[in-house]
């Protein structure tokens, strides 16, 4: 089997629009949730929310190439551009037939299906555009990176919800690991802050109304959380086989060493509130990358920062790590980032990395009174240097998705 490493990283988040930007607010301790300028909130009960700015398609893509992606495509194609430029990989050296692209969105181009379907009923069905479908279906984000990579492998887009990111990531590995692929872009993108959908999770009472304080609206385990915050972007990241990447001296920043997936089968959009499935889905990863819970040096959870979320995802690595833990450090990116969705996994996956091979875990911030079924250490409201070695990625999502990757500092045989 192949060992599998990631040379490439490349993303668009509330937090900056590339991996040198988002890593350094990060670690700051910085929130990317902001008042949402882009329509009118007025009768919402949510008006922020993590978005994206300094983005401008146009520019980067052209006019005309711009009106032809919804934002969920224009996220995933500037973050695989920048992802494509780390890895150093050229086209004219390797095999486009074992070149992949796996990368999902939960909910494709809700923005365009909006706009058009306010067009249809203003001037009649003769003004929809006839890309319509092909802008809006979730997984043309995976087709237009394939379509401008030139890559003849498998082009897929896996939607389990807010654990896209991870899902991709895990099944990428594998195909790379059984010797199906040599390369795959990998990871997941979103862009889902539209009028209906803040309508919808807010008449769930799902979101945070802490619109007030933007930047202290987002609390995982905190007992005064209220919900969490929605936000956008897209996490990217080049899998390459270890034979592939030491052919061409790739310089390498990470390794995939296990994958675990499950299903809660218990609820439409909550989670199992004894985090059955988030354990079993740790439990499966440590197991495929062949180590023990003492073994992990820093956990990225899924920590949205809603009570019944936050208790299972603690039940579940109390379950899993029993006394470990209490030991093993727990941060929360969705402090700053907010959720992105189908496009959160991918964003932790590049913080994760950048964990481990820096040596410092960004801090789970506006922590100020934990909840008291939250009692682990969540790294709060300070950035901490550490000595990382293995670190997992924690992804849940609606339908009881739960997908976790395992992330190792690269070391040579």
């Amino acid at each position: 089997m192949e060992r599998v490493v990631i040379t490439g990283m490349g993303l668009v988040s509330p937090l900056g629009n590339s991996v040198e930007q988002f890593w350094s607010r990060l670690v700051a301790g910085q929130s990317g949730i902001s008042p949402i300028t882009s329509f009118d909130t007025t009768h919402l009960k949510t008006k922020i929310a993590g978005v994206v700015r300094d983005f401008d398609p146009e520019a980067r893509f052209g006019r005309k190439e711009a009106r032809r992606m919804d934002r969920f495509s224009q996220f995933a194609l500037a973050a695989a551009e920048e992802a494509w430029e780390h890895s150093g990989l050229q086209l004219s050296k390797i095999d486009r037939e074992r070149l992949g692209v796996y990368v999902g969105s939960g909910v494709g181009g809700i923005q365009t299906l909006m706009e058009q379907g306010d067009l249809l009923r203003e001037r009649g069905p003769e003004r929809i555009s006839p890309t319509l479908i092909p802008m809006l279906i979730s997984n043309m984000a995976s087709a237009l990176i394939s379509i401008k990579l030139g890559a003849l492998g498998p082009a897929l887009s896996p939607v389990t919800a807010c654990s896209i990111g991870n899902t991709a990531i895990g099944e990428a590995f594998r195909l790379i690991r059984y010797g199906g692929a040599d390369v795959i872009v990998a990871g997941g993108t979103e862009a889902a802050i539209t009028e209906i959908s803040l309508a919808s999770f807010g008449n769930a009472t799902a979101l945070s109304t802490r619109c007030d304080e933007p930047g202290k609206a987002s609390r995982p385990f905190d007992t005064s959380r209220d919900g969490f915050v929605i936000s956008e972007g897209a996490g990217i990241v080049i899998l390459e086989s270890l034979s592939h990447a030491l052919h061409r001296n790739a310089v390498i920043y990470g390794e995939v060493t296990g994958y675990g997936a499950s299903s809660d089968a218990y609820h439409m959009v909550a989670t199992h509130p004894e985090g059955i499935g988030a354990y079993q889905a740790m439990k499966l990863a440590l197991n495929e990358a062949g180590i023990k819970p003492g073994d992990v040096d820093v956990i990225s959870a899924h920590a949205t920062s809603t009570v019944v979320g936050d208790r299972s995802e603690t039940m579940a690595i109390k379950k899993l790590f029993g006394e470990e833990a209490y030991r093993v450090p727990v941060t929360a990116n969705k402090s700053m980032t907010g959720h992105a969705l189908g496009a959160a996994g991918g964003l932790e996956a590049i913080a994760l990395l950048q964990s481990l091979q820096k040596g410092i875990i960004p801090p789970t911030i506006n922590l100020e009174e934990a909840d008291e079924l939250c009692d682990l250490d969540y790294v709060p409201n300070v950035a901490r240097a550490a000595s990382l070695n293995i670190g997992i990625s924690n992804s849940f999502g609606f339908g009881g998705h739960n997908a976790v990757i395992v992330l190792r500092k690269y070391e040579e045989e």
